[in-house]
């Protein structure tokens, strides 16, 4: 991007939700007759082939941006790469990590204004990576969100990544409030049928093992954190020390409990419009939230226990086959058994 032409995250995001509302209002006959099918199609049983051919489009969209995003880029040493897995805790190791870079100072409207995302679906919602930002940073350290597979991308001994994983069983119940709020809407399936899409090849962002093998893969590395959600709701104030022993931030007392505090689930809920992209879609609904409820093991409140066992299973049979030694049953079969 040419000097004296910056891009501008907030005018972009308002573009974005403004063109949404207007196909919402162009498109509003159209989304009254696909409510009609979808209805039609699940009575029938054939909801899950429906959706199975709508994301078979959808997903080989977002995972070719996931493969692309980082094409030609050299990672800096002031780069602090968040690689999680949708829904496994993206914003919270956002806003951790943005916060230690600039000492606990940070502010912003959206997150995405000064964390570029490469591989978003919608390029417009984030600050460009090809924009400098270190004038943001107090550390001049540059936060990268991404979703992207590690064998897409840039790898340097030099930068730093922070490998986020999350139960398969929590990941499905937030994308489907997820999705429901941000992207479809009331065009949304059921929880079956977003279970048949989550463990299939067509699931969004490509598949949990797929994501979780190639950054397990890293984890010996000097300049990688491998962390679970898990672990990081366990522990929040020893997640904030790892972070910033990794980025090379010496914290002090204050500054860390500053970061404890408002990187806290209370905290960041109160804030949620500023990791919240907005109506970005024809579908979205108007009182959408990105922040729900931070939980861990609580898949319950929306899966049956064969539909968790069957999450489980399914993700086992993945690790082995890709012969991924991460240890699935000590970390996550265990959780989740009540209804």
């Amino acid at each position: 991007m040419s000097a004296g032409k910056q891009h501008d995250p907030v005018a972009a995001r308002k573009k974005v939700i403004a063109n949404a509302g207007l196909l919402r209002i162009l498109l509003l006959p159209l989304i009254f007759l696909l409510r009609l099918i979808i209805r039609l199609t699940r009575r029938c049983g054939l909801e899950s082939i429906l959706f199975r051919l709508i994301f078979r489009v959808v997903s080989r969209n977002i995972n070719n941006r996931m493969e692309k995003a980082f094409t030609g880029y050299e990672p800096k040493a002031n780069d602090v790469f968040v690689c999680s897995y949708f829904k496994a805790g993206t914003n919270w190791t956002m806003q951790i990590a943005y916060q230690i870079a600039n000492r606990g100072a940070g502010e912003y409207d959206n997150i995405h204004d000064v964390v570029p995302w490469p591989d978003a679906p919608i390029k417009a919602l984030a600050v460009p990576l090809s924009e400098t930002s270190e004038k943001k940073s107090i550390t001049g350290l540059r936060v990268i969100k991404t979703h992207s597979l590690a064998y897409s991308m840039p790898y340097s001994r030099d930068a730093k990544y922070i490998c986020v994983v999350r139960d398969p069983k929590d990941v499905f119940v937030s994308s489907y409030h997820y999705v429901r709020s941000v992207v479809l809407g009331n065009l949304m399936p059921t929880v079956a049928t977003w279970l048949d899409i989550f463990l299939s090849p067509v699931a969004m962002h490509d598949q949990w093992a797929d994501f979780l093998c190639g950054y397990w893969k890293w984890r010996d590395r000097p300049n990688v954190l491998f962390l679970t959600y898990e672990e990081m709701k366990d522990d929040p104030a020893g997640t904030i020390r790892k972070i910033a022993d990794l980025t090379g931030v010496s914290l002090t007392p204050e500054e860390s409990d500053r970061i404890c505090h408002i990187s806290s689930y209370a905290h960041m809920k109160s804030i949620g419009d500023k990791f919240y992209p907005g109506r970005i879609t024809p579908f979205s609904l108007k009182s959408g939230q990105m922040i729900r409820s931070g939980e861990k093991g609580k898949s319950g409140e929306l899966l049956s226990i064969y539909q968790q066992k069957r999450i489980d299973d399914y993700c086992r049979r993945a690790l082995q086959r890709l012969g991924c030694d991460f240890p699935y049953d000590t970390h996550y079969a265990s959780y989740n058994m009540q209804e």
